[in-house]
């Protein structure tokens, strides 16, 4: 699941990517930005919504993976390291190249480590 491959087409570009090297997608206004462990950050002309469908029509089983939190952004949940209620952030690591923090409401926060404790990923 982890090598699948996501296609995301727009007008002008046709990005290709491996799904376990997508960290977390980030909202921003009718853009979406795709961030990758190797620190990498691409930008699609496709809003978080259409990103979230691309995953679940390409991936299937695969899109599983990732998770909407808030409005901004849906995570690799595979790359969940820290989840801080109290600073509002959520770490996102592979435990060796790349640290992400993200700002996260607390009541998005608490949604989460409830369903990491509940599945278990």
């Amino acid at each position: 699941l982890m090598n699948s491959l996501i296609y995301f087409n727009s007008r002008d570009q046709l990005i290709r990517l491996n799904v376990g090297s997508i960290v977390f997608f980030e909202a921003d206004g009718n853009y979406t930005n795709i961030i990758t462990t190797n620190k990498h950050k691409t930008c699609i002309t496709k809003n978080l919504s259409y990103t979230e469908h691309a995953l679940a029509t390409q991936l299937e089983n695969a899109s599983s993976l990732f998770m909407r939190i808030g409005k901004r952004f849906v995570v690799n949940m595979k790359y969940i390291y820290l989840i801080d209620i109290q600073k509002q952030q959520l770490l996102l690591s592979d435990y060796n190249n790349f640290m992400f923090k993200i700002p996260i409401s607390k009541e998005a926060l608490k949604k989460v480590k409830e369903l990491i404790i509940k599945i278990k990923i």
